[in-house]
């Protein structure tokens, strides 16, 4: 890497714009969650998500759907166990994998965010109509693409 200065403009750059609307989505889904008294935060509640869509799932398989690294996936999933939302059942086939359940109590919790996340998405998409909707989810996923390819060698 050289030390040659770039010159960076931040306000009309995606990232800043992208990173800061992350933030203020977290923040306001975490107050929404404490405020009707649901324990959880937005990566466990992703967590309960997948597991309701794919119950059952291995461990590692887990950690590459929620974009987390082992070790944290583990951490995280202790939390979980703790609060009854989760039970991790060593493989059968291979004992060094785990697969991942959904208690009863979480998908009770992972069904009362739902109300919750539907007040937070109302809010996001006040004054957007659908064209605008999908323009901001086509470029998104384009952005997310760029990510996926190979870097350019020069």
């Amino acid at each position: 890497m050289s030390a040659e200065i770039v010159d960076i403009d931040f306000e009309t750059s995606i990232g800043p714009w992208l990173g800061r609307t992350v933030k203020m989505v977290d923040y306001h889904l975490q107050e929404a969650f404490d405020a009707y008294g649901v324990d959880l935060t937005k990566e466990q509640m992703i967590v309960l998500k997948k597991l309701n869509e794919q119950d059952g799932i291995n461990q590692n398989e887990l950690a590459l759907l929620t974009y987390r690294d082992k070790s944290s996936l583990a951490r995280l999933l202790s939390k979980m166990e703790a609060k009854d939302y989760i039970k991790r059942i060593q493989s059968v086939e291979d004992k060094r994998n785990n697969q991942v359940f959904i208690t009863t109590h979480g998908t009770q919790t992972f069904l009362a965010t739902r109300p919750i996340i539907q007040e937070i998405i109302d809010i996001m998409e006040d004054g957007l109509d659908e064209e605008n909707k999908m323009l901001i989810i086509s470029t998104l996923k384009k952005i997310q693409n760029n990510f996926k390819k190979p870097p350019e060698t020069n």
